[in-house]
């Protein structure tokens, strides 16, 4: 296959937040090889990241969890509400009680800091396009430790919803896709995508992923 250079498409802009430097550079060096990023900037915590996206065009932020001044959470909180860039976190595998935070505050998906490159380079790519990336073994991490709470009742208000749209509501927090969800309610998948659409409008959440954390911790951010 040819490959055309691919000079008249706009560079995805890209932002890099992560008080390591080790970390930060060598983020900075793997994006620079790929020609569809521009890394915009490095940044040391949050509260950089947030400053830096306030005064120029960033497309995508890449946000580590745990960083001084200001956390990736928080960053993620203050990004959705005063700018256009999508924050991306970055995490190790003990960081997931803030990744529910960072999903309901608007972050756009996350993955392991020792994602593959190319992986890291589609989810930029995903993310940028409007996409929610979720790594699976992250997102399994999140389901075993709400296990416990699934056991509970769910601790929303639950006059807002149709039972129809409940039933959705659990089994979408028990980790089913749309199409099993279908099978299970005996519904066709085009029927769930509806129910789900009025779940996230009457909720103002963006995405299944933060329907699941809703439905399990009642807290909609």
């Amino acid at each position: 296959m040819e490959h055309h250079s691919s000079s008249h498409v706009p560079r995805i802009k890209v932002l890099i937040a992560d008080d390591n430097p080790f970390v930060r550079e060598g983020l900075r060096i793997i994006l620079s090889t790929y020609d569809e990023f521009d890394v915009a900037a490095t940044v040391g915590d949050g509260k950089e990241a947030v400053e830096y996206c306030r005064h120029h065009e960033v497309d995508v932020a890449l946000l580590d969890v745990r960083m001084p001044n200001m956390n990736g959470v928080e960053a993620t909180k203050l990004l959705c509400e005063q700018t256009k860039t999508k924050p991306l976190i970055l995490t190790t595998f003990d960081d997931d009680e803030y990744i529910l935070d960072a999903i309901q505050y608007g972050a756009k998906g996350y993955f392991l800091k020792n994602t593959d490159p190319e992986r890291i380079r589609e989810a930029i790519k995903a993310v940028y396009h409007g996409q929610v990336v979720m790594q699976e073994i992250v997102m399994d991490k999140i389901k075993s430790n709400l296990k416990e709470e699934t056991e509970a009742a769910p601790k929303i208000d639950k006059s807002l919803f149709t039972e129809r749209e409940l039933d959705i509501m659990a089994l979408i927090a028990k980790g089913l896709s749309n199409k099993e969800i279908a099978k299970q309610l005996f519904l066709s998948e085009g029927t769930v995508a509806n129910y789900i659409t009025s779940i996230l409008d009457k909720t103002g959440l963006q995405h299944r992923t933060q329907i699941a954390v809703y439905y399990l911790t009642g807290k909609v951010g």
